[in-house]
């Protein structure tokens, strides 16, 4: 891990809700939670990987998110998190997803530093 991977570091990231994000039960098309959910981890990893040395990579080990608003097929979302806590190998990140003006999810996901 490079000096830099420290608490403080934050990206956002947008990204298009598709038809192919929503779950098969449902009549109207919105992103579903698993989908949202892998956007978060997509973000905090892209983020991270900047900071690490050759051969090393992350790992999701938690994730602690609402999801209070729909986003539906056609829209965007912005996804955003920002590195709350580092304890040797694992991050702690703070996430948000927002759709427009509406927030979509808020909560926390970690992550494990692998490799190396």
């Amino acid at each position: 891990m490079k000096d830099s991977l420290q608490p403080g570091l934050s990206s956002t990231a947008t990204y298009l809700v598709t038809e192919d994000m929503s779950p098969p039960h449902l009549p109207m098309k919105v992103l579903s939670t698993p989908d949202m959910i892998g956007l978060i981890e997509q973000t905090c990893l892209l983020l991270a990987q900047k900071h690490l040395d050759e051969g090393e990579t992350t790992v999701g080990i938690h994730v602690c998110v609402s999801h209070a608003a729909a986003a539906a097929a056609g829209e965007e979302v912005a996804v955003g998190c920002e590195l709350t806590e580092r304890d040797r190998k694992k991050l702690v990140f703070t996430t948000t997803v927002t759709c427009g003006d509406k927030t979509v999810s808020e909560g926390t996901h970690d992550r494990f530093v692998v490799g190396g």
